[in-house]
């Protein structure tokens, strides 16, 4: 039997992911895997706001594209990356059981924490209007109405250069995805987790999601032996949000999903870019219904009068 040829970025979290996924699939279904790097829009374009080069898409475009011309089998993504919709003929065909979703404060190496202390009080003990490193629109948007007195300065780069930036002083703190710094070794660096009620993650954060093509049964079937239907679900929720929401790129929308016992919890905020405006909404259905669910909560929202505000966002 041939080998899978698995797509990835070269980052060392997506080389990470990618290396568990052909770790799961030799252990599950005995096929044997390659890994093949290809370099995205977003690899290149290091310093740019993703909010003008295409959002999300520029972190697998190029990588979609290897999978339908067949230069690959399957691709390995942090789910959060990918785009509310698919291109055609594509699907995510699995999905890894998820790490901790939370966004985290890191504060300096050099910096001593107490044990205990929120992340708030941490975020306070850096000064009356402290340097915050986070890119993403999401997390300003919510974290501005915890923390109002806060700057906030954008940040790229892999985890290990965002937390170097840190260290030499560029920024007093940072807000990183817990499950990065955790897969990567560097769960010592997580000062305080941030509550996911005071700010709600990103679709998919802390999922990897594995596309495939919808017609290659073969991959397909190596892939089911390895899917966690609990993670599938709150996946399909999460994205379903998005998707009934109107897509797009780089919006300030949080959707989390967790099980309660059988049934499947959803909660999903969206804010204005200042934060000045956040409509919230929490819906528990059955697991069976999440896709059902990520509509309805969408809905929701939409009745609530978030449809001007990504709008707004948008132009």
């Amino acid at each position: 039997m041939t080998r899978l040829k698995i797509g990835t970025r070269g980052s060392e979290l997506a080389l990470w992911q990618a290396n568990t996924v052909a770790a799961e699939l030799g252990k599950r279904s005995s096929r044997e895997c390659e890994l093949v790097i290809i370099t995205t829009t977003g690899d290149r374009l290091t310093h740019a706001d993703l909010s003008t080069v295409g959002g999300k898409r520029v972190f697998v475009k190029e990588i979609e594209q290897a999978l339908i011309q067949g230069d690959i089998d399957l691709a390995v993504h942090s789910a959060k990356d990918m785009p509310a919709e698919l291109p055609d003929g594509l699907v995510i065909a699995a999905v890894l059981p998820r790490e901790d979703p939370r966004d985290a404060v890191v504060l300096p190496a050099s910096v001593s924490t107490q044990d205990g202390q929120t992340a708030t009080e941490l975020v306070a003990s850096q000064g009356p209007e402290p340097c915050v490193g986070s890119g993403s629109v999401r997390r300003v948007a919510q974290l501005s109405r915890a923390w109002p007195t806060a700057r906030f300065q954008p940040v790229r780069g892999n985890v290990g250069t965002r937390l170097r930036k840190l260290d030499e002083g560029a920024y007093d703190l940072l807000i990183l995805a817990a499950a990065g710094l955790k897969r990567l070794g560097f769960s010592h660096r997580i000062s305080a987790p941030v509550d996911e009620n005071i700010c709600v993650p990103s679709p998919g954060q802390g999922i990897i999601a594995i596309e495939t093509r919808a017609d290659d049964r073969c991959t397909r079937n190596a892939l089911a032996t390895i899917n966690d239907p609990a993670t599938d679900a709150g996946l399909v929720a999460e994205r379903a949000v998005v998707a009934a929401l109107g897509g797009g790129c780089q919006l300030p929308i949080g959707a989390l999903a967790s099980l309660r016992k059988d049934r499947l919890h959803l909660q999903a905020v969206v804010a204005s870019l200042d934060g000045s405006q956040l409509l919230r909404r929490e819906v528990t259905m059955p697991i069976t219904s999440a896709q059902a669910l990520g509509v309805v909560v969408a809905n929701g929202l939409l009745a609530d009068g978030a449809g001007p505000i990504l709008e707004a966002t948008r132009s």
